[in-house]
């Protein structure tokens, strides 16, 4: 299960540093957008910094995640950038949630894991 898990964890960090990446340097291909995706692009393209941020945010989560002992991390880093891709897919790209949806599990999946590690966040003290 350890070697699972590693090959799911690495495949994983490194989609999200692919997709960080890319967010600099642009070389992934866009499928064609809708009127309303384009919007929220345009939008975006105004608030010059959200796209390098979470661009930095993925490149580091995905790192982050590759490796066990900062895997936790990495999961809690990646969470709200893989719940806005969820619902962003569920809202104008459904046919996106066959990808989106297994790498969200994959996420809980490693917050469960490691939940030992976030337990004495939650305990009253």
């Amino acid at each position: 299960m350890k070697i699972v898990k590693f090959i799911f964890s690495l495949l994983f960090g490194l989609m999200f540093i692919n997709a960080g990446l890319s967010k600099f340097f642009n070389y992934m291909p866009m499928p064609e957008l809708t009127p309303e995706q384009m919007e929220i692009f345009a939008a975006m393209e105004k608030l010059k910094w959200i796209t390098p941020l979470a661009g930095l945010v993925e490149i580091i989560g995905g790192l982050l995640f590759i490796f066990p002992r900062t895997r936790a991390l990495g999961a809690i880093v990646i969470l709200p950038v893989m719940v806005g891709i969820v619902v962003h897919n569920y809202t104008f790209e459904p046919s996106g949630l066959a990808i989106a949806l297994p790498l969200l599990l994959i996420n809980i999946w490693m917050i469960i894991d490691n939940r030992a590690k976030f337990q004495h966040l939650l305990d009253k003290n």
